[in-house]
């Protein structure tokens, strides 16, 4: 499996040690699961925006074909 470093300040890391610690889970695990979350979400929200661009641009692009 590949590995990635990340740095946060002080602050950053603390929080995101409590934060993992008050979900039972380890720091590693907490910070995975928000990295992919984050990549699934921006996916999605790209996939919505086409799917409204196309919708929109519909009768458009049908006369220019």
């Amino acid at each position: 499996m590949a590995c990635l470093n990340l740095w946060f300040t002080e602050e950053e890391l603390d929080a995101l040690r409590a934060r993992a610690e008050s979900e039972g889970r380890s720091t590693q695990s907490f910070a995975h699961d928000a990295v992919i979350s984050a990549v699934n979400e921006h996916s999605r929200l790209f996939d919505e925006a086409a799917d409204h661009v196309l919708k929109v641009s519909e009768e458009l692009n049908r006369r220019l074909a």
